[in-house]
């Protein structure tokens, strides 16, 4: 009882630190929209990005403040090494939860370039944060039926403007979290993952592909079971895997058409296959095996 109703209250204060910290963050950011709402090319716009990207990382410090304080979270990750804040990467990882979000923001924060994700257009309308997605350039993917083409040009739009300063842009290749339901629905041929869809990542790569200095292939792990937010908030996440693999870029697939050269879109469906075949094997070794060394 009384561990239940410590849980609550950490996950109390917790929630309130979220909260008001995304108030004050997305507050700070509202004049520097609008200025890049009024002017958005040239210098202007090249300030006024630095700025949000600064608040953003401030944001994801103060998270990491409250994260450390509801509970002591073993954390295992290897890969880290390397990584440059002023280069440009492309990353990708699995999906199982909305705590991978804050997993990756943690991992990577002041190690690579503020993380900006593909998110679903409906999430423009989250009050507050919404804004501050929009202000950050993420791309509001419709993702429905006769979407497609909108959608691309979208993310090609949002990539042009990545290639201005520093960026490390962020794709679930999966789409959607894994649950077992939507591993069975699918019919998926891996054991841990969903299957992968390859428009965004292809997007991606055609619109910004020779600024990528690498890939950075992500696989994340909870050892005690995918946790919810919730879980996360009131301190019920004792143990984090997160490893980090650099990966060379293939040259044939940068610039490619993916929606007009059949060619290079099963080069670039071969090589994602491939990836997420040996990302599965990994999960597995994993899961099954003794963990690494684990620092907190």
């Amino acid at each position: 009882m009384l561990n239940r109703l410590w849980s609550t209250l950490k996950g109390a204060f917790a929630s309130s630190v979220l909260v008001a910290n995304a108030m004050a963050v997305c507050s700070g950011m509202i004049p520097f929209a609008l200025l890049k709402l009024a002017l958005p090319a040239g210098a202007v716009r090249r300030g006024t990005d630095r700025i949000l990207n600064a608040l953003a990382e401030g944001w994801i410090a103060v998270n990491g403040w409250w994260l450390a304080g509801v509970e002591r979270i073993c954390w295992d990750v290897t890969g880290l090494e390397g990584l440059r804040r002023r280069g440009w990467y492309l990353v990708s990882s699995n999906h199982q939860s909305w705590v991978d979000i804050l997993v990756l923001q943690k991992v990577f924060h002041r190690r690579v370039p503020f993380l900006k994700f593909f998110l679903k257009r409906q999430l423009l309308y989250v009050p507050v944060m919404g804004l501050a997605w929009w202000a950050l350039d993420f791309p509001f993917m419709r993702r429905g039926s006769g979407s497609r083409t909108r959608d691309l040009a979208t993310a090609r739009a949002a990539c042009a403007k990545f290639r201005q300063i520093p960026t490390s842009v962020m794709n679930f290749l999966e789409g959607t979290r894994f649950t077992p339901a939507k591993h069975q629905q699918q019919r998926s041929p891996y054991r841990h993952l969903l299957k992968p869809k390859v428009g965004g990542i292809a997007t991606a790569l055609s619109a910004m592909g020779e600024r990528f200095d690498a890939l950075l292939d992500v696989t994340i792990v909870y050892p005690d079971g995918v946790p919810t937010f919730w879980d996360l908030l009131s301190g019920r996440v004792r143990q984090v895997v997160v490893r980090v693999r650099e990966r060379e870029i293939p040259r044939d697939l940068l610039g490619g058409d993916y929606e007009g050269d059949p060619k290079f879109r099963a080069r670039i469906q071969g090589w994602v296959q491939e990836l997420w075949t040996e990302k599965d094997r990994h999960i597995e070794e994993l899961v099954a095996g003794p963990q690494a060394s684990a620092v907190s």
